[in-house]
């Protein structure tokens, strides 16, 4: 298509505001753009919308990129859904699964061969706009906590259901975001978090004041008892569980997004269950810790104080400190323990047999054997069929010798597998639940990278098999997308990816970077990405992307990249540093003024991870880098594509705005500028069709800007 031409950009709302930070002159000329309710923005946000449309209009795609074409495919290769490891309950089991045309998972409860759906998002609203955020049955499965949303908010309603009637029991409960639910034997209460109600607190903290409350089925919310929280860091997380024989309350708080969790345990038959004794675990330590009573009655501690990539401790829940922990698992050191199970009789028998670990070394997944005793590693315990990722070692919680996890990679759909300590066999458990689609002959390998200050970097390159050597190598160069994230301890490991397929059965090569800052190698790893030290993030992708180029993979007119929310951060970066690189940009959901970040969304728990803008020191940090603050008149721009979601409330879509307006004034190319506005949705879980209907536009955009849409391959 033709580019919109400067001229026809819609003129936003500027000003010459300036403030002096801690000694820094910041500008801020699209400051009116963080009003959603302006009429100015409303104005400026439907123009963007009509210019986005004119797009749209002109793009004149085809082949494998026309939009019923690209939707059939997308479908298709999400047709074969998905299905979860089971939550055992007795001999009753619940899972969640997604046929390939459903809109949203449900969760389904099995007895022996029958099966039933228990919840369904659809038949709860048939618009498909509200989420399932979270479900947890009863210790004995007769009933299940859930939450749900609508809009995209992630403003969860708890509610309880009988799993025999179906009926609703108890609910609703409001302000249960992000709240875990542990149920007390017997069903007739459990702990669980709720915000304190918004009119006790300052408007700008309405979001936070978290409490762990006690709740007694049948009771109204306003009766719940609080447990746990008051005095504590206002902007905290908490966990909550409760061990199976209802003894041992564990209580678990993180400031915000801080890679630090402190622990106390209670016992339950020593004091009021409203009234629980809490006892330090880990507290006040520089370490992620989570812990839990197993059901040799013995606590169990997986941490990286002193370890980290992950070790498991182990001591009598009588005595919790660290000062009485023993090392039962020793860290290693060049993979990141993710999970662990035990095997045991079962029953009566509570005594573990054997251990089973699950790590991630350099992003793929194995599954080691130990003795449960010493922790001295016996065998890998599963062959896993490729360079993929696990998820889930789920066992009965009446114990016994199985244990159950998902399998996936960048080619096979999510299955869950299931191990047998008795024979020492793996064997395919569920299968997805759809049509499994003809998948395109695709070869996905891992390189390693140099960035320029010697760490090593790793990334997945996903390509069509006739489009490279017998080594590998690329016969010749290809539009390539580049996906990153790089934050949050979070690893991008191997998993079926509809849009990665659709992409590169058409020509084209996917990249996926695992960089500083997120978890592929530990949490030393993700600090060198944080804080002060958030640029590597960004020199790492860069790094990826020369390589690419280097080797033939790609061009910069070929290349484009892509990440949403902390990787909307990330490509925001990658544009402003290296325009010279990248032909096209997809910035989904995207943090880029990182001055004013924290005063909206959920931007205050992040300071952890990015640094505080009140600081004298830290505002340096984050203008160093700050996506909005370093847009330089005249310079050619790629194509650069938002997409921002209204329901949005942790990232504000203000963010997208203010840079779209300063890029567009900016920008001396003919390459455009686009937002993408939609409504009705928000920061995570959404309804298939919209989840197909978004990848569509955001690759038919990288396709048009590198060339792919022209040059197809059949």
């Amino acid at each position: 298509m033709t580019a919109p031409s400067l001229r026809t950009y819609p003129t936003a709302p500027r000003t010459d505001l300036v403030e002096d930070l801690h000694g820094h002159a910041v500008a801020d000329p699209f400051r009116a753009l963080e009003d959603e309710r302006s009429d100015e923005t409303e104005a400026w946000s439907a123009a963007q919308d009509a210019l986005y449309a004119q797009y749209r209009d002109a793009l004149g795609t085809t082949g494998p990129f026309a939009t019923d074409v690209l939707t059939a495919r997308l479908r298709d290769l999400l047709g074969a859904g998905f299905v979860s490891p089971p939550a055992w309950r007795g001999e009753r089991r619940f899972f969640s699964r997604r046929s390939g045309d459903q809109e949203h998972a449900v969760v389904v409860v099995a007895e022996g061969d029958e099966e039933r759906v228990l919840l369904d998002p659809v038949a709860i609203d048939p618009a498909g706009t509200t989420t399932l955020d979270a479900w947890q049955p009863s210790k004995e499965g007769h009933l299940v906590a859930y939450q749900v949303s609508s809009g995209g908010t992630e403003e969860s309603v708890l509610h309880v259901l009988d799993v025999a009637t179906g009926e609703l029991v108890d609910g609703p409960i409001d302000r249960a975001r992000y709240s875990p639910v542990a149920w007390l034997p017997g069903g007739e209460a459990f702990y669980y978090v709720r915000r304190l109600p918004p009119e006790t607190l300052p408007e700008d903290e309405a979001q936070y004041h978290r409490r762990v409350w006690l709740h007694r089925l049948g009771t109204p919310a306003t009766d719940d008892v609080e447990v746990f929280g008051a005095g504590l860091d206002h902007t905290n997380y908490y966990g909550v569980s409760v061990s199976r024989d209802g003894r041992w309350l564990i209580a678990s708080a993180s400031a915000g997004t801080a890679p630090r969790t402190d622990v106390w345990i209670a016992d339950l038959t020593a004091s009021d269950l409203g009234a629980p004794s809490f006892v330090d675990v880990a507290v006040g330590l520089d370490a992620e810790t989570g812990a839990w009573v197993a059901r040799d009655g013995r606590l169990y501690v997986h941490t990286n104080l002193d370890a980290p990539r992950g070790r498991i401790a182990v001591t009598d829940p009588t005595a919790p400190g660290v000062e009485h922990w023993t090392t039962l698992l020793a860290e290693d050191p060049t993979a990141v323990l993710e999970d662990v199970a035990f095997i045991d009789g079962g029953g009566e028998d509570t005594t573990p047999t054997l251990l089973l670990a699950s790590w991630r070394r350099h992003s793929v997944s194995e599954v080691s054997a130990h003795d449960p005793r010493t922790g001295r590693r016996l065998r890998n315990a599963v062959t896993l069929p490729g360079l993929g990722s696990i998820s889930g070692l789920a066992t009965r919680p009446d114990g016994g010798a199985e244990i159950w996890f998902s399998y996936t990679d960048h080619t096979t759909p999510t299955s869950v597998h299931r191990f047998d300590a008795r024979t020492g066999d793996t064997t395919l458990w569920a299968s997805p639940p759809g049509l499994v689609a003809d998948l395109p002959d695709v070869r996905a390998r891992q390189i390693e990278v140099t960035s320029p200050d010697g760490t090593t970097v790793r990334a997945f390159v996903v390509a069509r098999t006739d489009a490279l050597d017998a080594d590998g190598r690329p016969l010749a160069t290809a539009p390539t997308i580049l996906y990153g994230y790089g934050g949050f301890q979070i690893s991008l490991d191997p998993a079926f990816s509809a849009t990665t397929l659709a992409w590169v059965e058409a020509g084209g090569v996917y990249v996926v970077a695992n960089l500083r800052g997120g978890g592929e190698e530990g949490e030393e790893w993700h600090r060198a990405g944080m804080r002060a030290h958030k640029q590597n993030v960004f020199d790492d992708f860069h790094a990826v992307g020369d390589h690419l180029v280097a080797q033939g993979w790609t061009t910069p007119d070929q290349l484009a990249c892509w990440g949403g929310s902390n990787g909307g951060l990330l490509v925001g970066a990658a544009l402003t540093q290296r325009p010279d690189l990248f032909a096209a940009v997809v910035c989904s959901a995207p943090l880029l003024d990182m001055v004013r970040y924290q005063r909206f969304g959920l931007g205050v728990t992040w300071t952890e991870e990015y640094g505080d803008a009140d600081d004298p020191t830290e505002v340096g940090w984050l203008l160093g880098y700050s996506p909005y603050h370093r847009v330089v008149v005249g310079t050619a721009y790629p194509a650069t594509l938002f997409t921002v979601f209204e329901g949005d409330t942790r990232v504000d879509p203000l963010h997208a705005r203010k840079l779209a307006a300063a890029l567009q004034a900016a920008t001396s190319s003919d390459r455009p500028v686009l937002v993408r506005r939609e409504r009705g949705v928000g920061h995570g879980g959404r309804a298939l069709s919209r989840t197909v209907g978004l990848t569509v536009e955001q690759l038919q955009f990288v396709a048009d800007r590198t060339g792919l849409a022209a040059g197809s391959r059949s």
